[in-house]
């Protein structure tokens, strides 16, 4: 176990350290700057698909899913980031009872 988390801290350490490696040109690159803007866009929607449609190794589509739907209306809507929980969370509990 502590075998893994070492080497997982290796890995950081080592990924981090190329990044501040890297020459100043290529940091000021056009497509390496629209990337470096989107990337954690695209890494949040994956983690927020994985854990509303994964249980385990199973795809499932349940309450989590009203909730996700309930929320990007709300987002839309641009509501509040607060109102945007509380609705995602009320609709996940309202369907979890229903169902």
């Amino acid at each position: 176990m502590w075998g893994a988390v070492l080497l997982a801290s290796a890995g950081c350490y080592a990924l981090k350290l190329a990044g501040m490696s890297l020459p100043q040109r290529v940091l000021a690159d056009e497509r390496v700057r629209r990337i470096g803007a989107l990337l954690p866009v695209a890494l949040l929607s994956a983690l927020v698909a994985t854990g509303t449609f994964a249980t385990g190794q199973d795809l499932t589509v349940d309450a989590r899913a009203a909730g996700l739907a309930v929320a990007a209306v709300a987002v839309l809507l641009r509501a509040p980031f607060l109102v945007v929980i509380v609705a995602a969370s009320g609709a996940t509990a309202l369907v979890r009872v229903v169902s």
